[in-house]
């Protein structure tokens, strides 16, 4: 993604179409079929509920960010909702309902988690280089993070906490300009001592800890790649490297989850689904909606549900911002975006 602008809607549906890539003009035939697997691993995975259709002030709907809360409710961001439309959602996954949690007049939320340290809701704003909290409840806005960080203003997408309550966050500097100047930023949980870790990333996007907090997974959208970067430092470990080069075609690497037995869930920018590997490169299955289904062009992301394997993956398209689920190989975890 790329930094977005505060301009009219108008102009605004425009630079969110140039920067997300993709959105036809197709229409939906609903799904709503059992899951399976197929040959060669395949996933088929099931409409739970729609959540947005697309808003006439952007052109567009992009569901993006799903986490539980603590009290088991699923937390959602549109991206592209206009100002005073439901930004953050909270879904009730037992009652199949949906509520707005926030909203405001100039934020493009791109994800969000739950802090250990403090339990708030932290939301990264692309279009204005800020991290913001949350109350649980979806008040108390609260500016965490906003300037420079070596010279440059950060364009955060997404964003990952250590067990002590650090925030990493991929900072996709450089995309409009196609320029691999992307980063990852550590930010002290107090919201200072922010550091770069990584840099000269192709639009730096998912971001995710492994199991054991040992080091980061990271996407770079531009280069349809996965990297590793250690951050404990441990004899005989090297610095970030190339893990997984996902295939993907025209779809891109959008954002990370992973499960309690150390799989990759990478998002696909541009195809409604998902691919997912085991900690060594390895292609264990592909997640993606009905073969018949119309309409929906992104899978952004994921939360399996913490301590079991449902799934819920964000879908969207032309024929709104849907969830999906299906069965994970493993539990989920905080990493699974479980809170």
């Amino acid at each position: 993604m790329r930094r977005l602008p505060n301009r009219s809607p108008a102009v605004l549906a425009t630079l969110v179409a140039l920067a997300l890539t993709g959105c036809g003009s197709q229409t939906y035939a609903p799904g709503g079929e059992a899951q399976s697997r197929g040959p060669g691993g395949t996933v088929t995975a099931r409409e739970f509920m729609r959540l947005t259709s697309v808003h006439q002030e952007t052109g567009m709907t992009l569901l993006e960010g799903p986490v539980f809360g603590a009290d088991g409710g699923l937390n959602v961001v549109d991206v592209t909702a206009p100002a005073g439309k439901p930004k953050v959602l909270r879904v009730d996954v037992r009652k199949k309902t949906v509520r707005t949690l926030f909203t405001d007049s100039r934020g493009a939320y791109t994800s969000a988690q739950f802090s250990p340290y403090d339990g708030r809701l932290y939301l990264t704003d692309i279009s204005h280089g800020e991290i913001v909290s949350l109350a649980p409840d979806g008040g108390d806005r609260r500016t965490f993070f906003a300037g420079e960080v070596d010279g440059a203003r950060m364009q955060p997408d997404d964003i990952a906490f250590d067990p002590e309550g650090r925030l990493y966050v991929s900072d996709a500097l450089g995309m409009a300009e196609g320029e691999p100047r992307g980063r990852v930023v550590r930010v002290g949980r107090d919201g200072g001592d922010a550091t770069v870790l990584a840099g000269g990333l192709a639009a730096t996007n998912g971001i995710s800890f492994d199991v054991d907090h040992r080091g980061l997974w990271i996407s770079e959208l531009t280069e349809n790649r996965i990297s590793y970067l250690p951050v404990e430092q441990r004899p005989g470990i090297a610095g970030r490297h190339t893990a997984v080069r996902v295939d993907a075609g025209i779809a891109q690497t959008d954002s990370i989850a992973v499960d309690a037995d150390g799989n990759l869930y990478q998002a696909l920018h541009g195809r409604a689904a998902m691919a997912v590997y085991s900690k060594y490169g390895e292609r264990l299955a592909t997640v993606e909606v009905p073969a018949r289904t119309e309409g929906l062009e992104s899978a952004t992301n994921v939360a399996i549900t913490p301590g079991g394997t449902k799934a819920y993956m964000t879908v969207s398209g032309p024929a709104g911002g849907y969830l999906y689920t299906f069965d994970a190989l493993a539990k989920g975890i905080r990493q699974s975006n479980g809170g």
